[in-house]
């Protein structure tokens, strides 16, 4: 591996745990912002990173262009991205935190169950393992036979389900040579215009510390945006997103330090099987099927 690959990949890895560190952020603010409805919590998520691209791309020479052939995946991409962050909002609010991300992280996994239909990009076999066993691992978190008490973490598993759709109209509307910046502004516009009616006919009024909390969950939101932009522009996904899993270890910190929550025996069970499974896949590809194609390719 020459060294001008071996540093790209080294920075990739850094802005993912960036990354990770300001979207677990994300989660603290959102959850100590307190009893708000998750419709205003996520419109001033959303609508600060609105505000914050469009002055990129206003100095961009593009602008606001959009390609021939994406608006199509900008919707898709939004309105799949945008009810999974509702749900993942509402589910910060009743589960612990490491449960919450630990199932907003299924994304990866039901991305590849939608590549198939979306992108017709057939998983290879270790592939459809990985996908059993994390769904096992989300089992053990959610706890279905508690019956109701499981609601707010299959809420929080609807989340990964939508975010995971979303990656794929993302994956879509990269290799039709879309900006970042554009999808990460229609998305943000998009959500923030759907939470908009919620926000003028229930608008709670917020303290000057529910503010700041939301408007820091908006400035984290954001810079998770732009370092895993980054992140991806120095390596591929294969090579480092399973690095991105490091927002579970500090969302469980973070549980630990604001609200004093030890997960549970099976919910630990379960985070080490999904990422066990993740890390499995990521070797795969980059140990095994990486190999292969060099090989053939000589």
């Amino acid at each position: 591996m020459d060294k001008k690959h071996l540093s790209g990949r080294s920075l990739g890895i850094m802005f993912v745990i960036i990354d990770s560190f300001c979207f677990s952020l994300m989660t603290v603010f959102v959850r100590l912002s307190g009893n708000l409805p998750t419709m205003q919590k996520t419109f001033f998520r959303n609508a600060i990173a609105a505000v914050v691209v469009s002055f990129i791309l206003a100095r961009s020479p593009e602008k606001f262009h959009i390609k021939k052939g994406s608006l199509g995946g900008l919707f898709g991409r939004s309105i799949t991205g945008g009810l999974g962050m509702i749900c993942n909002f509402w589910a910060i609010d009743h589960i612990g935190l490491a449960d919450a991300n630990i199932l907003n992280k299924m994304s990866p996994f039901v991305a590849i169950i939608f590549s198939i239909f979306l992108l017709k990009e057939i998983p290879n076999i270790v592939e459809v393992i990985a996908v059993i066993i994390a769904f096992i691992g989300a089992a053990l978190i959610i706890k279905p036979t508690s019956g109701l008490a499981s609601l707010p973490a299959l809420i929080a598993l609807l989340g990964g389900v939508g975010a995971g759709i979303a990656y794929t109209f993302v994956r879509r509307l990269g290799k039709n040579g879309e900006r970042g910046a554009i999808i990460v502004f229609f998305f943000s516009t998009f959500t923030s215009l759907l939470c908009l009616p919620f926000l003028i006919f229930d608008f709670h009024p917020m303290s000057v510390t529910q503010w700041a909390l939301l408007i820091g969950a908006g400035i984290a939101a954001t810079g998770g945006q732009f370092t895993v932009t980054a992140a991806y522009k120095y390596a591929p996904a294969k090579d480092i997103s399973v690095f991105d899993y490091s927002q579970v270890i500090f969302a469980s910190l973070w549980g630990i330090i604001f609200f004093s929550e030890t997960p549970d025996g099976l919910s630990i069970v379960g985070y080490i099987i999904i990422i066990t499974a993740a890390i499995a896949k990521w070797y795969y590809m980059i140990h095994i099927l990486g190999k292969r194609e060099n090989t053939s390719k000589k």
